[in-house]
């Protein structure tokens, strides 16, 4: 059994200077392949990481909204 924590290989394409281009015309840059998606535990983590990523982002709004209304709370009883 392989190593879950690992991520899948793609095929790697050849290196630009393998491909010829007309006198004149820059050589194209290398075709890359598909970035491999990560697994970890057999299962894909990408997913997994964009809903934390979006977790965290409404957690932390919400704590900077919080701060906020102490400040303006604080403000008034001046």
């Amino acid at each position: 059994m392989a190593d879950p924590t690992t991520t899948e290989t793609g095929a790697v394409s050849a290196p630009a200077a393998a491909v010829s281009a007309p006198a004149g015309v820059p050589a194209p840059a290398a075709v890359r392949a598909k970035p491999a998606k990560t697994i970890d535990a057999g299962k894909q983590a990408n997913r997994r990481i964009g809903v934390r990523l979006v977790i965290y982002t409404v957690a932390t709004h919400a704590f900077a909204g919080f701060i906020l209304l102490l400040f303006e709370l604080g403000n008034r009883n001046k």
